[in-house]
């Protein structure tokens, strides 16, 4: 606030943790700054530009949810636009040395921040996210697991699904060149017996199981090539803070 251009300064991205953003927020929304949060405190709208980049542009403050999130939200919905997802769940696996404080702080936060954004920007019934820090030397690019459970029996379908989920990870690796699909994308039959009673969907027990394995790796400009979690987040908000400045010029 002492930096002698901060009048002229409209967008803020806060990266710094869930509850400091609480606090950063508080400070700089009476003074007229939209804020970009890269944190999980999930202050405003959850924002996935693939998915909903469009909706919340004019939020005071806007949240990009997880690295998680943006690596696999867009799966979700490319399966979800094709068929009801009874369930979904993500599984992020990150570099340990591309954790900072601010997410090892956040875990609890991840968790649910990303479980809720499943659902209301996926549009999964039911969402569940798992982070996991590889320690693993040399450290291994971001790699996120997609599980998703429908009904669709017909074979056609599955094939709208793979087409859909093709044309999303395009969308992403739009922003995130990095972001691609590790390998071809699983529709497997659920067992009789699998216990999936709970998730029904309209009624309907589910039948298919859709498992999307994901790899996002950095660009490599300023932070290592295997720190993708940190560069999906940043492209993200950049690109949302892109078409923010674009509404505003074209009003």
């Amino acid at each position: 606030m002492n930096l002698p251009n901060f009048d002229e300064i409209e967008i803020v991205f806060d990266a710094t943790s869930a509850k400091a953003h609480i606090a950063n927020n508080e400070r700089l929304a009476p003074l007229g700054k939209r804020l970009i949060d890269l944190t999980p405190a999930a202050i405003g709208p959850f924002v996935v530009p693939a998915v909903n980049g469009d909706e919340h542009l004019d939020a005071q403050n806007v949240n990009m949810v997880t690295c998680g999130g943006q690596a696999t939200i867009p799966m979700v919905a490319a399966v979800s636009r094709v068929v009801p997802v009874a369930y979904a769940e993500i599984v992020a696996s990150i570099a340990s040395k591309s954790a900072g404080p601010g997410t090892r702080a956040n875990i609890d936060e991840f968790t649910e921040t990303t479980s809720s954004a499943i659902e209301t920007v996926g549009g999964a019934r039911r969402g569940k996210a798992i982070i996991i820090l590889n320690p693993a030397e040399p450290p291994l690019i971001m790699r996120d697991t997609v599980f998703c459970l429908v009904d669709a029996p017909d074979p056609a379908t599955h094939d709208e699904i793979r087409q859909s989920i093709e044309k999303m990870v395009g969308d992403v690796a739009a922003y995130v060149p990095g972001y691609r699909l590790k390998q071809q994308v699983q529709i497997s039959e659920i067992p009789e017996d699998q216990p999936v009673e709970t998730l029904l969907v309209d009624g309907n027990r589910p039948t298919h199981q859709v498992s999307i394995f994901l790899e996002v790796e950095g660009a490599a400009h300023y932070l290592p090539a295997y720190a993708g979690n940190l560069d999906i987040m940043t492209s993200a908000g950049l690109q949302i803070a892109e078409r923010i400045a674009q509404k505003k010029d074209n009003a």
